[in-house]
């Protein structure tokens, strides 16, 4: 499997595409990572230093790529964090002449804006773009809960709500959605949940809450779940897999007492999963 992978980079700690790059790989797909910017470290930190990559030379690197004549043989392509305001049509024109070259290619759009703790962070007109142009030409989309809202103008919290959200955003254009860190009112104390929504039905996960800031965990899970719903096209066994190697990844970061997720030590939570969250179906 091979998925061209458009996210931001740090060369410090691990989010975007130093989150989402390695656990792919460590399970079979070979990634072809393209940067939006390229930063010290994670905005998360408040300070930063570094480039966001221009929209042209970010289009320069993806055409390159096109010269090897690499697009016939994507299985996907996945977006993340967009830096500047030009990548959206960089994005969806990139995502069109894949599809041109292998018709069967499908685009994951990770629409990341922001989560319901700390609002958005990215510029302000990227939202909007996400909403109108960049989501409506993806086949899967990975909101967190709050994204999700936003997308779909609706407030999601218990699974009815998510649901008719999820409905919302697949009316938009993408058939399977993954909504992460749902936290619905009545859930059980200490734990948090992922739905994920196909054609097939709509399935939801829970594992436990760990009381921790984790930048780059959604960039992970984008990532490990288009891999595994691309390869099996099973949104339930994807989902599993997803939440088992995820929770593994946070527990043992946790565990470490550091800020920065513990992405190469915990590489064997993705090759082998426990697969200890059995996915509920809930429609």
């Amino acid at each position: 499997m091979q998925i061209l992978s458009i996210q931001s980079a740090v060369a410090y700690g691990h989010a975007g595409n130093s989150a989402a790059v390695f656990p792919m790989q460590r399970i079979g797909v070979e990634v072809l990572p393209v940067f939006t910017v390229n930063f010290s470290n994670h905005t998360g930190y408040g300070a930063w230093r570094g480039p966001v990559i221009s929209a042209e030379d970010v289009a320069e690197v993806i055409a390159g790529v096109e010269d090897r004549g690499a697009f016939s043989s994507l299985d996907a392509v996945l977006s993340g964090y967009q830096g500047s305001e030009g990548i959206a049509d960089v994005i969806v024109d990139a995502v069109a002449r894949v599809k041109a070259a292998n018709p069967d290619a499908v685009y994951a759009c990770d629409p990341v804006m922001g989560n319901a703790k700390s609002g958005c962070f990215v510029a302000p007109a990227i939202p909007d773009l996400l909403r109108d142009k960049v989501v409506p030409v993806a086949d899967i989309i990975t909101p967190n809960q709050f994204e999700l809202g936003f997308l779909t103008g609706t407030s999601p919290d218990t699974v009815e709500s998510t649901l008719a959200s999820v409905d919302a955003a697949r009316a938009m254009g993408p058939r399977t959605v993954l909504v992460t860190s749902v936290e619905r009112p009545d859930r059980p104390e200490g734990t948090i949940e992922m739905m994920a929504v196909d054609d097939a039905g709509a399935w939801i996960v829970q594992t436990p809450y760990l009381p921790m800031k984790a930048n780059g965990s959604g960039d992970v899970t984008a990532a490990l779940f288009t891999s595994h719903y691309v390869r099996t096209g099973d949104a339930a066994d994807a989902l599993a897999r997803t939440a088992s190697s995820v929770f593994g990844l946070l527990e043992q970061t946790h565990a470490a007492g550091t800020k920065e997720l513990q992405l190469i030590e915990a590489q064997d939570h993705y090759a082998a999963p426990r697969m200890e969250f059995a996915p509920r179906r809930v429609r």
